[in-house]
């Protein structure tokens, strides 16, 4: 049979997580466990089993449950490969080691099993408490992390000028990066008639942030997910965590 698939063959490398292409995440699981957003398979091949993932720890439960931020996680470990893709959106790859990042949770896609998370607050004073908060997941170690974005995104360097994002574009940003809330807050904005970019994160410091052309997809409920991908989510996320 002649056809034009074998454009779509796997993509063979010697790392553990790899681009199958832009919008799909390859990842080789050797008796390692890996953690990735609840729902997120599209398909496996081997012996793979998956795991509702616990919070870690009440501290990390209560930041979750306070805060709102984070991504409901599944574990995923045994001998083989597995894919993974969030509503066709890109996918990017970062290797830490013994590094940080800060990122969007809502753009954590999956990292490997030498990196932990957490919640942190991006400090900002009164402007951050006129913002409500902003709470962001932390992951450091070392190995590969999976993020996505809704669109092709831009790296900015914030060591040369002032920088700013809207707080749902910024995917992630480097350790070196310092954060605050700013609230451009006036008369208009009160009366209705301001830009509608009322809360920013400011960055400065050398290092860089990741921005996509978007404000973020509305997220889907995971037991309305159809496909392979969501019948494990769905039922993963019936589970306690």
């Amino acid at each position: 049979m002649q056809s034009t698939l074998d454009s779509f063959q796997e993509t063979q490398s010697t790392e553990s997580f790899t681009l199958q292409n832009s919008k799909l995440l390859k990842v080789s699981l050797d008796q390692v466990t890996i953690q990735a957003k609840l729902g997120s398979m599209v398909a496996y091949q081997g012996d793979v089993r998956f795991e509702r993932a616990s919070s870690g720890g009440m501290g990390r439960l209560i930041k979750k449950t306070v805060t709102g931020e984070g991504t409901r996680l599944m574990k995923i470990d045994g001998t083989g490969e597995v894919f993974l893709a969030v509503q066709a959106q890109d996918v990017h790859l970062i290797k830490l080691e013994n590094d940080r990042i800060t990122c969007n949770g809502a753009n954590v896609l999956a990292f490997d099993a030498g990196i932990d998370w957490d919640i942190k607050r991006i400090e900002g004073g009164a402007a951050s408490a006129m913002a409500g908060g902003l709470f962001n997941m932390e992951l450091a170690g070392s190995g590969w992390v999976a993020l996505v974005s809704d669109g092709p995104p831009v790296l900015l360097n914030t060591g040369g000028a002032p920088t700013f994002a809207d707080a749902q574009a910024a995917i992630t940003w480097s350790s070196g990066v310092q954060t605050q809330v700013k609230v451009d807050a006036n008369l208009k904005t009160l009366i209705g008639r301001g830009s509608g970019e009322t809360v920013q994160i400011a960055f400065s410091g050398d290092g860089w942030v990741l921005v996509q052309p978007s404000e973020g997809q509305v997220q889907t409920a995971v037991s309305s997910t159809s496909g392979a991908g969501g019948g494990i989510g769905k039922m993963l996320g019936n589970l306690g965590g």
